[in-house]
């Protein structure tokens, strides 16, 4: 529950005027709120894991390695050569693996 803290607080006499029928009033009309979404609208937009993307193309431009990049040994990633933490046996480490 968000708590307004620059709304002006309620004095004992206040809270003790509050009686428990009136909140579990107010909490049932709160909870009982109708909901907006279509849930068939919804899903049209969603795509399911699995679904056939055979007929997509993806245009993606791919690089080969830069003079300045390197191969990390341990998660095969590409990394510049400010990334690099070690050399381990002839591999290049990166610092987020070491």
């Amino acid at each position: 529950m968000a708590t307004d803290y620059d709304s002006p607080r309620k004095t004992d006499e206040e809270i003790n005027e509050d009686s428990l029928q009136e909140l579990q009033a107010r909490r049932g009309e709160k909870a009982a709120g109708p909901i907006d979404a279509d849930p068939d609208e919804v899903a049209e937009g969603m795509e399911l894991p699995g679904a056939d993307l055979s007929g997509e193309e993806l245009a993606v431009r791919v690089l080969p390695r830069q003079a300045d990049e390197f191969t990390c040994g341990r998660c095969f990633l590409v990394h510049h050569r400010s990334q690099l933490a070690e050399q381990r046996d002839k591999q290049l480490i990166c610092k987020e693996c070491v």
